[in-house]
């Protein structure tokens, strides 16, 4: 079942996420069970929101390859909401 997290990450900066994306976009469109992201500023930092096949694979890309590359004191709330469908272009 496809399952939407949202990451909330208070703090966070339009330059310190591009400088993340720069290094994560290309291994989050090889992860396993990855199928959409998307992203924002808010007004207290930064807002991604995500479509994955599964939380598990989710959880396992957010700890391995997201957590490490966090610039110090970002630490995202992480949540996430299983879909009742998804309909792809």
């Amino acid at each position: 079942m496809p399952v939407m997290m949202i990451s909330e990450a208070v703090g966070q900066t339009r330059q310190g996420y591009d400088a993340m994306g720069a290094v994560l976009f290309p291994l989050l469109k090889a992860a396993k069970g990855f199928l959409l992201h998307s992203s924002h500023e808010t007004e207290c930092g930064w807002r991604v929101v995500e479509i994955w096949e599964a939380r598990e694979d989710a959880t396992r890309f957010f700890a391995t390859t997201v957590a490490p590359h966090l610039p110090e004191g970002i630490r995202p709330k992480l949540t996430f909401t299983p879909l009742h469908d998804l309909v792809e272009a």
